[in-house]
């Protein structure tokens, strides 16, 4: 197989400041990069602070747009998965991330929260 990996996922959004502090301080991520070319582009590399191999960038949507209009600028469905559901649900809660309520799914329980720019993400039970 030539492609071996997803290494990073794009998410463009309104306020990059404003969205690394979500994921950095609510949801426990951390920031692997940030990187600015001098001229207006820049770019927060974010994961999960356990080593995942893939990670998101953030990139301003308006600057992304002006540069590139012909590409989808809306918010990718995002699956993460964790084997401390209650946990992880009750930390969410407590730090006031906006979180749907867990729902039993075939393949278990699912969860979903919000970043402040109101972009949806998911959390589903990793049984073993």
């Amino acid at each position: 197989m030539l492609i071996q990996k997803l290494g990073q996922v794009m998410v463009y959004v309104s306020d990059q400041d404003s969205v690394k502090k979500f994921w950095v301080e609510d949801i426990g991520f951390s920031v692997i990069s940030e990187e600015d070319n001098g001229e207006g582009m820049r770019w927060i590399e974010i994961a999960p602070s356990d080593g995942s191999e893939t990670s998101i960038i953030l990139h301003n949507k308006e600057l992304i747009s002006n540069m590139q209009p012909e590409l989808n600028m809306g918010t990718p469905s995002l699956m993460f998965v964790t084997d401390k559901l209650d946990e992880l649900y009750e930390k969410f809660t407590n730090k006031e991330v906006t979180v749907g309520e867990v729902v039993r799914m075939p393949s278990g329980r699912v969860f979903n929260f919000a970043d402040p720019e109101g972009n949806y993400f998911a959390v589903k039970e990793q049984v073993y």
